[in-house]
């Protein structure tokens, strides 16, 4: 590394701490402080960092490392529960939106209809960098209102590919002698794509299961990287996009028990990279173009963000979402994305538009995108209310070694860690509601604030010396997928499950926990002793007939569990009715 590349990155890192910590202040969020900050430091601001597009090539390893985080996602169970709005609200979305700004462009400026397709297209795409934090952030993340935003940025960005692919046909540049003809990218891409879903089912997941048993951190980080790098490199052997190798080796690792721990050290480099890539985006700004030119930004940027709200309201509307969160939900999506600088770059190369057109677009993205801030202020109006923020809470890395840890301190998790205290063992409390936490205090104990499914907050709590880790939370905020990865993760603890109910135990099937109790069932044997006696049973009656429930009940679960289903008639047969005829003597 030359002298000069050292001083360069001083520069941008400075630039962006500076400006990302200013608008963050300013509750503008990052993605425009790392937009702002490099045009202030590039070749046309204050001059101090130049190749920006040499430092582009470098950056665009963070949508690459984007997109394989956006295939670690798509588990097949979450997408079946989600695909009505994947597949249904996200396909319209992108088409409706696309089109309609392409006539928006076609007829308000002199461009041609490719051009104004290459340029439409891309406007239909949302931030997906500024929406999601901002959802998570503010706890709307897991509501309906943020998985329906999830769902429709999911298509977006799945879009990605089709939309370079539609650009790469609109081409008026020479093509490149070199590059395969189309029909044969065709079948180079369904190759590929065979390929590297093989190699994840019979090399990366073994792999990763060898890895895992090492335990060595260093080396699960290096495998999840080569795996991005490779898929993404295999790709650009082929003339294919980059993008959807990193894509596929993401989806093709969506179902590995590893596939929180590949998130966790994926997302830094992911971090840093997406950050170099919109500094790099800053950098190449043509400020001439734009300054000759702010009527027509300024006029174009309020035009995408009025025609994506009015039509993600009405698809929302179509799709029986109710009249406040479809207009809450278009406001949230109406800016212009950050793939979209990729996709101008991409149809300035493929010369449908001049530099400086993509230059100016890149402007307009930018300014939608500083109004989503404000936007979002709008759309609580429109969505379930959220507690206040708190900033007094003590986090999961500020807890003392221990040896048990305890997730969820409600009636349940509450009597497990006073037992648990008894002994004389060290407890780790965590819970994510804060009033559970203050209440708590008001009985002097420490509970500390965090998501105990997160693999990095358990770690951070001690996970990797408990002895014990038992997840107490009520309902179905444990998914198999996460459990499966603590258990790789921790392997030296014991885990135990409070399971919300049968289907509970039934989704956790194959997974080699060291217990799992529903979370009523002895409470429930227990009263239903007390009415037993209450209706003139001696005990040795109520006695009989409660080891035949367990007996039965015992059977009945292992019933659904092999046959996969709750209904099973095997298990139906099993169960007491009401006529008497299976009365216990």
């Amino acid at each position: 590394m030359s002298e000069g590349s050292i001083v360069d990155g001083v520069i941008m890192l400075g630039a962006a701490l500076a400006f990302v910590f200013l608008f963050r202040r300013l509750g503008l969020g990052a993605v425009l402080g790392y937009l702002v900050a490099g045009a202030v430091i590039g070749p046309q601001g204050l001059g101090w960092v130049g190749e920006a597009e040499q430092k582009l090539g470098i950056a665009e390893l963070g949508i690459v490392l984007l997109l394989f985080l956006v295939g670690l996602e798509l588990h097949p169970s979450r997408l079946w529960r989600l695909r009505r709005d994947i597949f249904g609200l996200g396909l319209a979305q992108v088409v409706v939106c696309g089109l309609a700004l392409s006539a928006v462009i076609y007829t308000m400026t002199g461009f041609s209809l490719p051009a104004a397709i290459a340029i439409g297209m891309p406007l239909a795409l949302s931030s997906t960098a500024q929406v999601l934090p901002m959802l998570r952030s503010a706890g709307r993340l897991n509501t309906p209102f943020g998985e329906r935003s999830f769902s429709v940025l999911l298509f977006q960005d799945l879009s990605i590919v089709p939309l370079i692919t539609i650009i790469a046909a609109l081409s008026r540049a020479p093509a490149d002698p070199s590059a395969p003809p189309g029909w044969m990218l065709a079948i180079y891409t369904v190759l590929a794509v065979a390929g590297l879903v093989a190699a994840g089912r019979w090399i990366i997941n073994p792999l990763f299961r060898l890895i895992g048993g090492l335990g060595e951190r260093e080396m699960f980080v290096a495998a999840g990287l080569f795996t991005v790098l490779a898929s993404a490199a295999l790709m650009e052997w082929l003339h294919l996009s980059t993008a959807l190798g990193a894509f596929v080796a993401g989806v093709m690792l969506a179902d590995s028990p590893y596939r929180h721990e590949l998130e966790a050290d994926v997302e830094p480099f992911r971090t840093i990279l997406l950050g170099l890539f919109f500094l790099a985006v800053g950098m190449m700004l043509d400020l001439a173009a734009i300054a000759a030119r702010p009527l027509f930004i300024v006029g174009l940027a309020v035009a995408v963000v009025a025609v994506k709200t009015l039509i993600i309201f009405l698809l929302a509307r179509m799709f029986g979402i109710k009249g406040r969160q479809a207009l809450g939900l278009g406001l949230l999506l109406s800016q212009g994305g950050e793939f979209g600088f990729v996709l101008f770059a991409q149809a300035a190369n493929a010369q449908l538009i001049a530099p400086e057109a993509a230059s100016l677009m890149g402007a307009v993205v930018t300014l939608s995108m500083a109004t989503t801030p404000f936007l979002m202020i709008l759309t609580r109006r429109f969505n379930e209310p959220k507690p206040a923020a708190r900033d007094d809470l003590d986090g999961a890395e500020k807890s003392p070694p221990s040896s048990a840890i305890v997730v969820g301190y409600g009636r349940f998790g509450q009597t497990v860690a006073q037992m648990l205290m008894a002994s004389g063992a060290t407890v780790t409390i965590i819970d994510n509601k804060a009033e559970q936490i203050d209440i708590a205090a008001r009985f002097d104990m420490k509970v500390y604030y965090g998501d105990g499914t997160r693999l990095d907050l358990l770690r951070q709590a001690g996970g990797d010396e408990a002895r014990t880790i038992v997840f107490a939370m009520d309902g179905d905020q444990l998914s198999p997928e996460e459990l499966t990865a603590a258990l790789h993760s921790f392997r030296q603890a014991a885990i135990f499950v409070r399971a919300y109910d049968r289907r509970a135990l039934l989704r956790y099937k194959g997974i080699d926990i060291s217990a799992t109790v529903r979370e009523v069932y002895e409470s429930a044997v227990k009263l239903g002793r007390l009415a037993l006696g209450a209706i003139g049973l001696d005990e040795e009656q109520v006695d009989k007939i409660e080891q035949e429930y367990r007996l039965r009940d015992k059977a009945r679960l292992r019933a659904q569990v092999e046959a996969g289903d709750i209904f099973a008639q095997p298990a139906r047969d099993l169960m007491f009715r009401n006529d008497g005829r299976q009365e216990v003597e």
